[in-house]
């Protein structure tokens, strides 16, 4: 891992060089998305099936092979040990519990001229969750994605998951079953993406699109944008530890390997104010590295995009970790909620040594979808106010008509919009 000191004349520089990230497209995957695209608008069925077929491996005869209903979904959780179905219902419990409090609510109000105003929330009609199917199983996105929509008040909440060489994944449909998803289609890429915006014959068009996927699914994420919502498109994980020292470093330096084994190209850094801790976590982690089954992904992301910077004090690591507005921050400190007030931009805060990033990942109850590549200084976690909408209500009284008119019918005319005037004009009481 490289190291770096706050110190140093060329710390800022060499912080901006480590966080960087190349996020342009691929002009030849963003082709290849925008014909497949394409021939699902125009094929829809035949083309979603052929591309599966191709990319999955599969041999579908048409999308009946392709679609599971909600006792599929409830068989599969039935044939889980039961150790297993406990973990999923009482991960989706926590989840759902979490969302239930970022519910939106209808409010209006009536100002002193008897006009109403207010804002009415109302769920999306139709949401559709991608989730990864090749590398490994992910069941916790499954619930990630899903159940906020559930809670938000979704009516039908389609899930594409892809199957290679056929085989589906017990744990996956089952997570689909305790998150309330009420269709699942086995079917992958940029072809699932286009399925979902578009629409096919047995594909339903949804609203708004989320999950995480590949580049092609990234790509085609971007495309389809404007036809339907998107959650986000997200890079590769990232994880930020500020330590005082008072954890135990095995635990910090695990805690490390959690985001560095997703990928080779995820972002691990740790900050310290004690250069002698930074060297036991080092020394740590070479000891550790010797159990993890994922380890030539774990090196090879620590070598890319991994480093230990040493700050003066905990303010100045503050600091750096709002300007580098990661995706996981595990404040491993003492009195960790004072220090996370100076906390500004973070996807999550972890608060204090005993809480793991990945309770975060599977249990703890809020969302593990969140934002990446410095994007929590604007954005926010995947939530339940992500599936609801918000529509302005406004009822004009007589009274308020004729002072609103006025100022309408004002302004409308300096914008030479005569008919707006008008409009406004036309319901002033008549002068006496």
């Amino acid at each position: 891992m490289k190291h770096l000191t706050t110190q140093s004349a060329d710390f800022q520089a060499e912080l901006q060089a480590l966080l960087a990230f190349e996020t342009a497209q691929d002009p030849k995957i963003d082709q290849i998305v925008a014909d497949i695209c394409a021939d699902v608008q125009q094929r829809g069925d035949a083309a979603v099936v052929e591309y599966t077929n191709r990319f999955d491996g599969t041999s579908a005869a048409s999308m009946v092979e392709l679609t599971l209903q909600q006792n599929d979904l409830k068989a599969a959780f039935e044939r889980l040990p039961q150790d297993v179905q406990v973990a999923l219902t009482t991960a989706a419990a926590r989840v759902e519990s979490y969302h239930q409090h970022q519910k939106m609510s209808s409010w209006q109000y009536t100002d002193e001229d008897g006009t109403l105003l207010g804002q009415q929330i109302t769920p999306l009609d139709r949401v559709g969750i991608y989730v990864p199917g090749g590398k490994a199983a992910y069941p916790s996105s499954v619930i990630m994605n899903a159940m906020p929509a559930h809670v938000a008040g979704v009516p039908e909440i389609i899930m594409v998951v892809p199957t290679p060489k056929g085989e589906r994944n017990d744990i996956v449909l089952a997570a689909a079953f305790v998150a309330g998803v009420t269709k699942v289609f086995t079917i992958g890429g940029a072809q699932a993406v286009a399925a979902l915006a578009y629409g096919t014959e047995t594909v339903p068009q949804v609203d708004k699109i989320t999950g995480p996927g590949n580049a092609f699914v990234a790509a085609a994420k971007r495309r389809v944008f404007g036809v339907v919502g998107i959650d986000m498109v997200a890079g590769p994980s990232e994880i930020l530890v500020i330590a005082d020292g008072s954890t135990p470093p095995e635990w910090v330096a695990m805690d490390l390997f959690s985001q560095a084994e997703h990928d080779e190209i995820a972002q691990a850094i740790l900050i310290a104010t004690d250069a002698g801790y930074l060297k036991a976590v080092e020394a740590a982690m070479e000891r550790l590295i010797e159990e993890m089954p994922r380890r030539a992904i774990i090196e090879a992301s620590l070598n890319n995009r991994g480093a230990m910077i040493l700050a003066k004090d905990l303010d100045e690591a503050c600091e750096i970790a709002n300007y580098i507005a990661p995706e996981h921050l595990e404040l491993s400190v003492e009195n960790a909620q004072q220090w996370s007030a100076k906390i500004r931009h973070a996807g999550a805060i972890f608060m204090g040594r005993y809480t793991s990033e990945s309770l975060g990942d599977y249990c703890a109850g809020p969302n593990h979808v969140l934002p990446t590549s410095r994007t929590a200084r604007f954005s926010s976690p995947l939530g339940t106010y992500d599936f609801q909408k918000r529509s302005s209500l406004i009822q004009v009284s007589e009274q308020g008509a004729q002072k609103l008119g006025k100022i309408a019918s004002v302004l409308a005319h300096g914008e030479r919009l005569t008919a707006h005037a008008r409009a406004a004009e036309l319901r002033l009481a008549e002068k006496e």
